[in-house]
């Protein structure tokens, strides 16, 4: 697919990669020329200099004949702009856009072919606040993924010693749970992955990815770690736009505490939360921690926009006495040094957007797509079409279905039902179905099996 990339930032850079090593034909747009250089030194990709939204530079970058145009500038407006250009003088059949701005977003009459011609509107603030506040509601996850309007869930945990199933083989779960249905996808053992089998035996200190219906799933986390006790207290370092959006999502359920060293900023928290608290100064301040009670914090957010600031403030934070640490990093080198040291969880801003704009980009009718594991892995939802004469998955059990190497069906969505794979499961047209993927270098064949024959046209 040939794409246009305006904007060489984190987001813009990272995506330009991810969809470059998976044959796209991309050009990426900055005004910053050294950032394109170095991003051409890497890449196999196309560089214009200039900025996105005149004309002449879409024109040289190849809008006339494009397929599709993302805009992921850090203005909301040079990106909405580029999308009108391109589908004005260029006619580019797909148009997404970063946007970033409440006060656009909530005007979805502005969004059109008529006014501004945008398909899909995409919001990284939202994007990771969401994935936060998941991670949050189910205490003891490392990764919350909603599936089927969040009929399903994809949850990683890390198995605990002493939990149930820890020492027993996975043939164990349905004998312990005969009401609750669910398939473990995968299990990355010392971050090397396991494919699981009936009789794989689950270690301690596991990671686990399980799916199962929305109504099940603490019941499964339970078998996996033991119970968890609800979060109550949340401290959120950082009120931009992720921190002020979480502090306004959750401050109804929990005890929250914000943190913020910008006084203005500090002021509109405190005139936009009822009932959280805004209190100025650095999360990295010890005694500031000390004295907003950072020892009886269940868990602590650094969600600023700068990777050692989070970083500092949630190691010092742990030490303090916080049970949980959740912290925001941009860049992947600085995930692997951290995490799981004394960071529980790393959120990665970029994997996040990129698994959201995917879903727009692959082939096939795919509803959702997440990057796990640093990226290494993914979870698909794709809605298989066709019949037995032109599908090469509708019309066949899943135990007919030759899959790639490393991928592993985990449940069919049809309807309201949810059906949790086992051999015996006959695909429908229409079903959504959600997999699991050890190595996204196999999503290419992926989309080849629920790819219909010419006949289905």
């Amino acid at each position: 697919m040939k794409i246009i990339i305006v904007g060489a930032g984190q987001v813009g850079g990272t995506l330009a990669e991810h969809l470059a090593s998976e044959k796209n034909d991309i050009t990426l747009i900055d005004k910053d020329s050294n950032r394109l250089r170095e991003l051409q030194d890497r890449l196999d990709i196309g560089t214009v200099s200039g900025h996105g939204s005149h004309p002449g530079v879409l024109a040289r970058a190849g809008a006339q004949d494009a397929e599709m145009l993302i805009a992921v500038t850090d203005s909301d407006e040079v990106n909405m702009v580029a999308c009108q250009v391109a589908y004005t003088l260029f006619r580019t059949p797909t148009r997404i856009a970063r946007i970033r701005s409440h006060s656009y977003t909530q005007k979805t009459a502005l969004f059109c072919k008529e006014a501004i011609p945008i398909d899909v509107i995409i919001s990284p603030e939202q994007l990771v606040t969401n994935a936060v506040e998941r991670l949050i509601d189910l205490p003891g996850s490392l990764q919350v993924l909603d599936f089927a309007e969040g009929r399903v869930r994809l949850v990683g945990v890390k198995a605990l010693h002493g939990a149930p199933m820890v020492g027993q083989q996975l043939s164990e779960i349905r004998k312990r749970m005969p009401k609750a249905d669910t398939r473990v996808a995968a299990i990355f053992r010392r971050n090397s992955p396991i494919i699981p089998e009936g009789n794989t035996v689950i270690e301690a200190n596991d990671d686990v990815f399980f799916i199962a219906a929305r109504e099940h799933i603490l019941q499964v986390m339970a078998e996996m770690r033991g119970v968890d006790k609800p979060y109550k207290r949340v401290m959120i370092a950082g009120g931009g736009n992720i921190g002020m959006r979480l502090a306004e999502t959750m401050e109804s359920r929990y005890n929250v505490k914000v943190i913020e060293r910008h006084p203005e900023r500090c002021n509109l928290l405190s005139e936009r939360l009822h009932h959280g608290i805004a209190l100025k100064g650095s999360a990295s301040d010890r005694d500031l921690l000390i004295s907003a009670n950072i020892q009886d914090t269940d868990v602590f957010c650094a969600l600023t926009n700068d990777d050692e600031i989070n970083i500092m403030s949630s190691l010092l934070a742990k030490r303090l006495g916080a049970t949980k640490v959740i912290t925001l990093i941009g860049n992947p080198a600085y995930v692997d040094l951290v995490q799981g040291v004394d960071i529980d969880i790393a959120v990665s801003p970029q994997l996040v957007t990129i698994g959201s704009l995917l879903t727009h980009v692959r082939r096939g009718h795919m509803t959702n797509v997440y990057r796990l594991r640093r990226g290494a892995a993914e979870a698909l939802e794709i809605v298989a079409h066709g019949d037995a004469s032109n599908s090469k998955v509708v019309g066949r059990t899943l135990g007919e279905i030759k899959l790639p190497e490393g991928a592993t069906i985990g449940a069919i969505v049809r309807g309201d039902k949810v059906l949790i794979a086992h051999r015996h499961v006959l695909v429908e047209s229409g079903d959504h179905v959600i997999l699991f993927l050890v190595d996204k270098s196999r999503t290419r064949e992926v989309e080849k099996l629920f790819q219909v024959g010419f006949s289905f046209f």
